[in-house]
C-alpha cells in the first residue's frame, strides 16, 4: 500500500461538497458585476499552483525568497516560543516549501495539516512530506481557509495548535475577510494556540509592480489560467488572445491589483449566459494588499490575538509574525 493509499485509508475522500457548484456561482456572480471580478481562489487548479510555484522562483518575486531567509533566521526563536508536539496547521500551503524549514525546526511536532482548495495538489504535497517525515501524522484538510472547516478529531484534542499562514496570502483578503479569518483560526487554534503569519510590507511601486508582472510573462500566464479553467469547468469561450495581464499600485488601498483587460469589444458565453465586455474593460482577479506592522497587528488584536515576536529583513520588505 503506498503512503497516499494509507491516508485515504485513514482520511476518506476529503473533497470540498458542491465545490463545482461554488465555482460556477462565484464565476457568474463576479461577471454579472458593473465591475467585472473573479475571486482569486480560484487561480488554483493544479496548473495554477504549479504557474504560482514558477512565479515563487522569478527574480522580480522577491516575498518567497525574503521570507524563506527570514524564517530561516528566526525559526530557532519561533520553535522554542511553539513548544514541544505540536499539532500544526498550514492555511493555504500550497507547496510547502516554507513548511519544511518550519518542520525541521519544531521539537517532536505530532500532527501537519496542510489546507488548501486543490485536492490533487494537496494530496501531491503530503505524499512527498509524509515521505520525508515519518514521524509527524499527516492530515491534509481539502477546504477554503475563509470557511469552516472540518479539523481532524486528533487536532482538536492535540495539547497546542500551531498556525502557519506564510506567502502574504492575508493580503489577497479584505478588511472584512481578514477579521473572519482571524476569528476562526483562533476557534480552531484554541485560546492557547498561536500562529505564525507572512505579510508583505509597504514599498516603491518601481519594486512592487514588476513583482506581478514579470519580464518572462509566467504572471501573465497564471491570471490567464483562470480563464482556461472556466472555459474548460464551465464551457465558457473566452479567447486568451483578446485578453491582456495588468498589474497596477492602488497606492489609497495599499496594494497591488491583478486584471484581465479585453483588448477589443467582443462577447463570452458560459452556462448558457452572455457576458459583453467594451475594448479596455477589465476582470479584476486579485488585490494584493500590503501592510504595515502596526496595521496588521490592529486587525488581530481586535480578533483576540496580541503579537509575541516580529521579525523582518534588513530592507523591511517583509514581515513575519507570530501571534499568540
Amino acid at each position: 500500500m503506498t503512503i497516499m493509499e494509507k491516508l485515504d485509508a485513514k482520511l476518506g475522500n476529503a473533497v470540498s461538497a458542491g465545490a463545482d457548484e461554488i465555482f460556477a456561482s462565484d464565476v457568474l456572480e463576479g461577471l454579472s458585476k458593473a465591475r467585472k471580478e473573479l475571486p482569486c481562489r480560484w487561480f488554483y487548479d493544479t496548473r495554477g499552483s504549479e504557474l504560482f510555484e514558477e512565479i515563487t522562483s522569478l527574480p522580480e518575486y522577491y516575498p518567497t525568497r525574503t521570507e524563506a531567509q527570514i524564517l530561516t533566521d528566526s525559526v530557532a526563536e519561533l520553535s522554542r516560543l511553539a513548544g514541544p508536539r505540536v499539532a500544526m496547521i498550514e492555511y493555504g500551503a500550497g507547496a510547502a516549501v516554507k513548511t519544511r524549514i518550519l518542520l525541521d525546526a519544531l521539537e517532536t511536532p505530532l500532527y501537519y495539516a496542510p489546507v488548501d482548495i486543490s485536492d490533487a495538489f494537496l494530496r501531491g504535497v503530503a505524499e512527498g512530506l509524509a515521505e520525508d517525515y515519518p514521524d509527524i501524522a499527516m492530515r491534509p484538510i481539502v477546504g477554503n481557509f475563509l470557511s469552516d472547516l472540518d479539523i481532524p478529531v486528533e487536532l482538536q484534542t492535540a495539547q497546542r495548535r500551531l498556525g502557519f499562514f506564510p506567502g502574504s496570502t492575508i493580503g489577497n483578503l479584505s478588511d472584512a475577510e481578514i477579521t473572519a479569518f482571524f476569528t476562526r483560526a483562533r476557534q480552531q487554534l484554541g485560546e492557547d494556540g498561536m500562529l505564525v503569519i507572512g505579510a508583505d510590507l509597504r514599498k516603491s511601486p518601481e519594486i512592487l509592480v514588476p513583482a506581478y508582472d514579470d519580464a518572462a510573462g509566467v504572471t501573465a500566464a497564471f491570471n490567464k489560467n483562470l480563464l482556461v479553467r472556466i472555459n474548460r469547468e464551465l464551457a465558457a469561450d473566452f479567447d486568451l488572445e483578446r485578453f491582456q495581464h495588468k498589474a497596477v499600485w492602488n497606492d489609497v488601498d495599499s496594494r497591488i491589483e491583478m486584471h484581465l483587460v479585453s483588448e477589443v469589444a467582443q462577447s463570452v458565453t458560459l452556462l448558457g449566459r452572455r457576458f459583453d465586455f467594451v475594448q479596455g474593460e477589465s476582470i479584476h482577479t486579485e488585490n494584493s494588499r500590503k501592510f504595515t506592522v502596526p496595521g496588521l497587528q490592529a486587525l488581530a488584536q481586535d480578533c483576540g490575538w496580541r503579537a509575541l515576536s516580529v521579525w523582518e529583513d534588513p530592507q523591511k520588505l517583509f514581515s513575519l509574525q507570530m501571534l499568540g
